[in-house]
């Protein structure tokens, strides 16, 4: 089985989580010496393998861009997959993405998911929630001179483990031919897990709660990024999480 962006955040979870159920997983991405977005070293990275799971992720900024790379890494990888007889084609996909237009990475995983849909390889969609990561991520992405500027996002944030083992599960089935929703078991407001993040890892960054001069607009308020009723709940809430964190510091 191929994990496409296999040493990234979800893709290394990924490799693990299969090893750990006796697979022997080929991670595939441009530090293994394959270039999803021109095809270079596909073919060969998939030759053998039964099932592929896409965690390819990119943080490009604008609308356009996003959608280029995912048209191009997917048609590549279509391609290959139909060329090495690959019987099941995964992708991680994210909550939310068809009620947010202006998203540039929203943009691109509706290319992505429209071309997976419309392809010759059976498949399953798997759109998971924000990871609890996340927050950390956006103080990264907004911080200036010890500030940095959060959205009151409402979201129900999983663990990265939790998600690489429904991957697994549903890749070793048979393919879905439909999206599954998967999620943490509580709601949580950004603002609030940046503040408990940096708390448990030490940091005094100040927090700025606003829609203004960070990556998100209000389009992304209220309930909008939060699962259907019938999402796949995930184990690992976010107090369990934050004491990790508070481990690894």
């Amino acid at each position: 089985m191929a994990v496409i962006g296999g040493t990234g955040l979800v893709g290394r979870h990924t490799v693990d989580a299969l090893r750990a159920q006796g697979h022997d997983p080929v991670p595939v991405s441009r530090t293994t010496g394959v270039d999803v977005t021109t095809g270079a070293g596909l073919d060969e990275a998939l030759d053998g393998v039964g099932a592929v799971i896409d965690s390819l992720s990119t943080e490009v900024r604008e609308p356009a861009e996003a959608e280029r790379f995912f048209a191009a890494s997917t048609e590549n990888l279509l391609a290959a997959e139909q060329r090495a007889g690959v019987g099941h084609h995964v992708v991680l996909s994210i909550v939310g993405i068809d009620r947010v237009e202006g998203n540039a990475h929203y943009a691109g995983k509706r290319v992505q998911e429209a071309m997976v849909q419309d392809g010759a390889i059976p498949w399953s969609i798997v759109a998971a929630t924000q990871f609890y990561d996340f927050a950390a991520q956006v103080v990264g992405w907004t911080r200036v001179d010890g500030t940095a500027v959060i959205p009151p996002l409402l979201m129900r944030p999983c663990a990265v483990p939790d998600v690489a083992a429904v991957l697994v599960e549903v890749a070793v089935g048979e393919p879905l031919g439909r999206t599954i929703e998967v999620a943490g078991p509580d709601n949580h407001d950004l603002v609030d897990m940046a503040r408990r993040t940096l708390a448990v890892r030490g940091d005094a960054v100040r927090l700025i709660a606003s829609w203004r001069d960070q990556p998100f607009n209000v389009e992304m308020a209220g309930e909008v990024l939060l699962p259907g009723d019938d999402a796949r709940v995930t184990p690992m809430n976010f107090e369990t999480w934050l004491e990790y964190e508070a481990v690894k510091g």
